[in-house]
C-alpha cells in the first residue's frame, strides 16, 4: 500500500529527474517503476500529449507491465482517426471533464469503448484518465479535440482484483503536476531541437542546439556546394492558381529533400523555388560522388513523378542542378536580431553563377572541374562543355554536364 512517504520520495525524484533534464521515456519508465514498487498495481500506463510540430499533431507513450515502452507519433489529418474519435481521452476533452474512471470488470463499462475492452482482455480491472492542461484554459469548458491545448492526458490501468484504492488515487494525483512539469520540461527541449532540425537541417540545428549560437562564429570547411531549382518556374507561377503551385513546390522540394539526405547532405535553405545544399565529408571524392549521385537519383524520381502527375492533370517542371566545390564558410551570420545558419565564400557565389547559365548552355546539370575532379573515375559520365568565364572569377573554368544516356 502507497504510504505517506512514498509519495513525498515519488515526488522528489520527479523534480530531481526534471531539472536533470531526463528523456520522456527515461521519465515515463522511472514513474512507473517507483509506482509498483510503492504497491500500485499498475498494468498499464498512457500519456498523449500534443506536438509543435510541422508534420506531427500529438505524440503517445504506452508503458504496459513487463514490456518496453513505446512512442507513437500521430500525422496531421484534415479528418481525426477513428482511434482517437473514439478514444475516453477524447470524451474527457470534449466534455471538460478533470477525471474518468471506470470498473472494467462490469460489461456495461467496457462496452463504452473498444479500448475498455481490450485492456480487460490484458487482464485490466480499473481504469483511471486524468487531464492535466498547461495553459490558461477553463478546465470545466470543453477543448477542441483536433487542437490540443498544451498539456497532458494521462491514463492509469490496474490488473489488480480490486482495482486502485483511494489512497492510491490520491498518490496519482499528488504526484501529477510534478510529473506534467517533469514531462513538459523534457518536452520543451525535444521540441527545439526538432524544430531547429526543421527549420535549420539537421547539421545546423544540432550545431546551434549544442551552443554554436554567436554571430560570427564560423568554421573554414571544404565542401560540395550545390544549387537545385525548377525550371521554368517563375514563368509557370504567373498563370498557376497559389494554392495548385505551392501543392507543386513542395511536391518536387520533397523528392529534392529525400535525394539530398539519403546521402548525407544539408539543404542549407529554400529560396523561392530553389534549394542552396550541401555535402561534407571528410574525404572530398565520397562528397563529389554523393553529390552527383545526387542527381543521377533526382533526374529518375522527378520522371517518375512527372508521369504521375500529367496522369492526374498536375502542372510538372523539370529541374536545374548546379554544383562547384571549394573552401567555404559555415555558420551564423547576420544582425544581432535575425541570424541565419548558412554557408559563405567565393564557391558559393560561383555555385550562383553557375545556377545562371543553364539556359545559355542549354543543359540541366552543370558541373564545376573541381567537382569533377574529385568524383571516382568512371562513376559517372561527365561530359565537358567547354571552358567558360565566370562573372568575378579570374581564371576561366571548365565546365561538365552528367551525360544520362538514352532514355
Amino acid at each position: 500500500m502507497a504510504s505517506q512517504s512514498d509519495r513525498e520520495t515519488l515526488i522528489a525524484w520527479l523534480v530531481e529527474a526534471g531539472l536533470r533534464g531526463s528523456t520522456r521515456e527515461a521519465l515515463i519508465e522511472g514513474y512507473c517503476a517507483r509506482l509498483v514498487s510503492s504497491g500500485i498495481p499498475l498494468m498499464r500506463l498512457h500519456i498523449a500529449q500534443g506536438a509543435f510540430h510541422p508534420r506531427y499533431g500529438g505524440v503517445g507513450f504506452d508503458w504496459v507491465k513487463g514490456e518496453s515502452i513505446t512512442r507513437h507519433r500521430y500525422e496531421y489529418s484534415q479528418v481525426p482517426t477513428e482511434a482517437w474519435q473514439q478514444s475516453p481521452l477524447v470524451t474527457m476533452l470534449v466534455s471538460g471533464q478533470e477525471e474518468l474512471r471506470e470498473d472494467l470488470r462490469n460489461p456495461q463499462s467496457r462496452a463504452k469503448f473498444e479500448l475498455f475492452q481490450e485492456l480487460h482482455e490484458m487482464g485490466g480491472k480499473d481504469y483511471f484518465a486524468t487531464s492535466l492542461l498547461m495553459e490558461d484554459t477553463e478546465l470545466s469548458l470543453p477543448v477542441d479535440p483536433n487542437f490540443l491545448p498544451e498539456g497532458f492526458m494521462i491514463s492509469w490501468t490496474s490488473d489488480a482484483p480490486e482495482g486502485f484504492s483511494e489512497a492510491q488515487l490520491e498518490m496519482l494525483r499528488a504526484a501529477q503536476p510534478h510529473l506534467g512539469l517533469a514531462l513538459k520540461s523534457a518536452s520543451n527541449r525535444q521540441v527545439g531541437q526538432e524544430l531547429l532540425s526543421v527549420y535549420l537541417g539537421a547539421d545546423a540545428g544540432d550545431r546551434v542546439f549544442s551552443g554554436e549560437l554567436q554571430r560570427g562564429s564560423l568554421q573554414e570547411i571544404d565542401a560540395v556546394i550545390g544549387f537545385f531549382d525548377l525550371s521554368g518556374f517563375t514563368s509557370m507561377s504567373e498563370r498557376l492558381d497559389p494554392q495548385v503551385m505551392i501543392d507543386m513546390l513542395n511536391d518536387y522540394f520533397e523528392i529534392a529533400a529525400r535525394a539530398i539526405h539519403e546521402r548525407g547532405g544539408h539543404i542549407l535553405k529554400f529560396m523561392g523555388d530553389g534549394i542552396l545544399l550541401m555535402f561534407d565529408t571528410p574525404k572530398a571524392h565520397d562528397e563529389a560522388d554523393a553529390a552527383l549521385d545526387c542527381v543521377a537519383e533526382l533526374r529518375q524520381a522527378i520522371q517518375l513523378r512527372n508521369v504521375a502527375r500529367v496522369e492526374a492533370g498536375l502542372p510538372v517542371s523539370e529541374f536545374n542542378y548546379a554544383l562547384n566545390a571549394g573552401r567555404l564558410l559555415y555558420g551564423n551570420i547576420g544582425a544581432d536580431s535575425r541570424l541565419d545558419f548558412t554557408a559563405i565564400g567565393p564557391s558559393v557565389n560561383h555555385t550562383a553563377r553557375l545556377s545562371g547559365m543553364h539556359g545559355s548552355l542549354g543543359r540541366d546539370v552543370i558541373v564545376a572541374k573541381p567537382v569533377a575532379d574529385a568524383a571516382t573515375r568512371g562513376r559517372h559520365d561527365l561530359v565537358s562543355l567547354g571552358r567558360y568565364m565566370l562573372r568575378g572569377v579570374a581564371e576561366p573554368m571548365e565546365l561538365f554536364t552528367l551525360y544520362a544516356g538514352k532514355p
